[in-house]
């Protein structure tokens, strides 16, 4: 279940408390109280999960707008062929009606009987007729399909401005996180670098204690070793990109969201995935952490919020959060939701 983002009201007061955790420790240099600095990290982290949260609903909204985008252009290209469809067949039928009024007012029995070949002139007569008929069924047809491709025209604009409308919202949204995000890094780099390093090794104590935890479960020893061709191909296309800065809402080439980075991964191997870690939790096929291999994708967090590319012997490969880089790193580091498997 996903966790709702908190209130504007709510994140001013966050990032006072934030605040005042910072300065307390900036002004206590390297006697700073260890439980002050675990409330800094705490803070720092909520603050990133929440801007994740909101890139991720942006991305979606995004993609979204972009398919429906798409449908409306492809029913405008229907409508077009349609009305030049009509336009020719229309002219046709004008043609063909000129034509017999120019041939006369000769009554078509008279025409009958003073035929040479009364036969062919009622075999031509009945197919002159059906041509003719076959032609205003065609007209009706099309004309039903044009206002038909109207409607549905009309609804699909409509529901592209909502998508729309939706998209703004999600980025005004992720730009109030982002403003609280810029406040929280420049109060933490005013950390003296003492405290900054106390704060590293408190993040690299814990990512190791829980790396250590879940290793000790024999989990190891049951997960495959062995990535599929198309995994292979995603693990270098990632194993390339390590170093590449961290990106709100990038896909490549040269910065990375973290599922920017699983879904390029994996669409340089040939197979296409969701944009988004929640629609890659949502819609990929599920597999047991114990039968999980490299190339897998894990799934972080209650909310799906976060995502990474497994590679084998315990970790991961993925863009963390903002100021860092594509890296590898413990794959249960973070709190694990589940595994997927793109080429199921």
């Amino acid at each position: 279940m996903r966790r709702p983002l908190r209130t504007h009201g709510h994140r001013t007061a966050a990032a006072v408390v934030l605040a005042c955790a910072l300065t307390a420790a900036s002004q206590q240099g390297a006697q700073a109280d260890p439980q002050t600095l675990t409330e800094v990290q705490a803070r720092l982290q909520s603050l990133y999960h929440d801007a994740e949260v909101a890139t991720d609903k942006y991305n979606a909204a995004d993609g979204k707008v972009t398919a429906q985008r798409k449908r409306v252009s492809a029913l405008q290209a229907q409508i077009r062929t349609t009305e030049a469809k009509l336009t020719r067949l229309t002219s046709m039928a004008g043609a063909a009606a000129a034509a017999q009024y120019r041939g006369g007012t000769v009554p078509a029995e008279l025409q009958f009987a003073l035929a040479g070949d009364p036969g062919r002139a009622l075999d031509d007569a009945g197919l002159a007729l059906q041509a003719q008929q076959n032609t205003q069924n065609l007209l009706t047809q099309l004309k039903t399909t044009k206002s038909t491709l109207d409607t549905s025209t009309d609804e699909a604009a409509a529901e592209l401005e909502r998508l729309q409308a939706g998209r703004r919202a999600m980025a005004k949204q992720r730009r109030t996180i982002e403003q609280h995000i810029a406040e929280a890094q420049q109060l933490e780099s005013s950390l003296a670098a003492q405290e900054r390093a106390r704060l590293a090794a408190l993040e690299q104590r814990e990512s190791d204690q829980a790396q250590a935890k879940w290793e000790s479960t024999g989990i190891l020893k049951k997960i495959g070793t062995d990535a599929t061709p198309a995994g292979r191909k995603a693990i270098a296309f990632a194993v390339k990109q390590i170093g590449k800065p961290y990106v709100w809402g990038a896909e490549g080439p040269d910065s990375y969201d973290c599922s920017g980075l699983t879904s390029q991964a994996w669409l340089a191997a040939g197979v296409t995935i969701p944009r988004t870690s929640e629609m890659q939790w949502a819609q990929l096929k599920h597999i047991p952490i114990e039968d999980m291999r490299p190339g897998d994708l894990i799934i972080y967090f209650s909310d799906a919020s976060h995502v990474a590319l497994y590679v084998g012997g315990g970790n991961i490969i993925s863009a963390p959060r903002p100021g860092r880089y594509v890296y590898e790193s413990p794959a249960a580091s973070m709190e694990i939701l589940g595994v997927v498997r793109p080429d199921a």
